[in-house]
């Protein structure tokens, strides 16, 4: 970071562009302190309200539709309410409410205790979680597709009172006012600020670089397609990691009960025993994942790992972590996106869960099968 702020700086300095770009890294910095506990607040509104707990993602709902009789008249409120009311039974098909309770009572605590003190909403001040949930989930009509689509009948004037007295709703109602508030308008504020200065920031790149320079663009909500050789890499003095991991590094990590580094058992058997079938390596050891120069970002978590060939041989899922300022800078030295080895793939659902249906549907590619054919 210190050096490449460094360079910037020479550069932008050489170039005499001081009263231009001067200040970049300086906004940079002012604008993220600056957005830093609204973005926290917008995450955890998303994670928890709008994401991962579903009697608040159905409240929202119903908040979206007030909004829409406030901001647009009756005649899209009934539109709306139609939609919902008839829509609506494609959810709660697969609701479990005991389940979605204790979701409730672990994330609206998580939401409160984590969120900056300036945007607690007043329904969460001085929070029992236990006991809000308790009251909500025994009494809402949120919990059920009667409830729900009873709360839906009748005139406008109805559903608005009756929406408005269920204590399910009232919560969502009560956080989402509060973000749309406090929160919302300034990340959005201070979000623009650092789009502009990005945009800014790229420009001075393009116009500092030489004409020979490989810039690489931001990819985000495109279609990615990146190259690159698998290859260790030093991050640091006397320090290399190596291209390839194996199923001994897992068991060498394993902690029993740890929520990160706990193994199965039937994998530590089939680790004990060798059995890796058909997918070990020359060494008779069961890859794992493995690492490569290829330029990826947020979004390509999944996207397939493919061979000069077309062979699908991994599945990227990460960065390593000297590279992840890859965005801003892309660095061939350490700059590492990380993949789970197809061999581990196919270990897991042949060896591990059994699922034979899955393995008979696919077209294995093996170095023998890919030399018979090289040589027709």
């Amino acid at each position: 970071k210190e050096a490449f702020e460094k360079e910037l700086t020479e550069k932008i300095n050489k170039a005499g562009k001081q009263a231009e770009y001067g200040n970049l890294l300086g906004d940079f910095k002012t604008y993220y302190t600056e957005i830093r506990d609204y973005a926290l607040a917008r995450d955890l509104f998303t994670e928890v309200v709008l994401l991962n707990t579903e009697l608040l993602q159905t409240g929202y709902k119903l908040v979206q539709l007030e909004q829409l009789y406030q901001n647009k008249g009756e005649q899209a409120f009934t539109e709306r309410k139609n939609v919902l009311y008839k829509g609506i039974d494609a959810f709660y098909k697969d609701y479990h409410a005991p389940l979605d309770k204790a979701v409730f009572e672990q994330l609206i605590a998580l939401y409160a205790q984590r969120l900056p003190k300036a945007f607690v909403p007043s329904a969460l001040e001085n929070l029992d979680a236990a006991s809000l949930t308790n009251e909500i989930y025994s009494s809402s009509a949120l919990t059920n597709l009667e409830g729900f689509r009873k709360l839906l009948e009748g005139d406008t004037a109805t559903i608005l009172a009756n929406m408005r007295q269920d204590k399910g709703y009232q919560l969502v109602k009560s956080i989402t006012e509060t973000y749309l508030k406090l929160v919302a308008p300034k990340w959005e504020e201070w979000n623009a600020k650092i789009a502009a200065t990005q945009r800014k920031y790229m420009k001075a790149i393009v116009e500092l670089s030489p004409k020979s320079a490989r810039i690489f663009p931001d990819a985000n909500s495109t279609l990615r397609v990146t190259f690159g050789k698998v290859k260790g890499y030093k991050p640091s003095d006397g320090v290399y990691y190596e291209p390839f991991t194996t199923l001994e590094g897992v068991m060498e990590k394993y902690i029993p009960g740890d929520y990160e580094f706990d193994v199965p058992e039937k994998l530590i058997q089939l680790y004990n025993a060798k059995d890796f079938g058909p997918y070990a390596n020359k060494q008779g050891k069961m890859p794992v994942a493995f690492i490569a120069t290829n330029h990826t970002t947020g979004g390509n978590s999944g996207s397939p790992a493919l061979d000069a060939e077309g062979n699908l041989i991994g599945c990227n899922f990460d960065r390593v972590w000297e590279g992840t300022m890859s965005d801003i800078y892309y660095s061939p030295e350490i700059c590492r996106n990380i993949m789970v080895d197809a061999r581990y793939i196919l270990f897991v659902i042949d060896k591990f869960a059994n699922a034979q249906n899955i393995i008979k549907e696919l077209k294995i590619i093996t170095p023998q099968t890919k030399n018979k054919k090289s040589k027709k």
